[in-house]
């Protein structure tokens, strides 16, 4: 597997009964493969939404995430790198 990547997760509950994801959240978890790491997460006031920091080092892994929640929640995956990180990376080239 590669290096560990960083991204941020925004689940959108909009499209649904709010109360069968919590229900079934409840009753299996986070349905996520056990690699994929969650460091953080929050669910807007409304609890329209949650946003997550999550790592992973193979993308599959947030495929097979989505799919256990496809029917229920609209996903936005964004990869990300924490400020000092790209500070890192782009040391030398600016």
């Amino acid at each position: 597997m590669g290096a560990k990547v960083l991204f941020f997760v925004i689940e959108d509950f909009s499209g649904c009964d709010r109360k069968d994801i919590y229900r079934r959240f409840r009753d299996k978890g986070r349905l996520k493969p056990d690699e994929l790491t969650v460091h953080h997460s929050w669910i807007a006031g409304d609890m329209s939404r949650c946003f997550l920091l999550v790592e992973a080092d193979d993308v599959t892994l947030l495929q097979r995430w989505v799919v256990e929640w496809a029917d229920l929640v609209e996903f936005e995956i964004v990869p990300v790198a924490t400020s000092k990180d790209m500070v890192a990376a782009l040391a030398g080239h600016l």
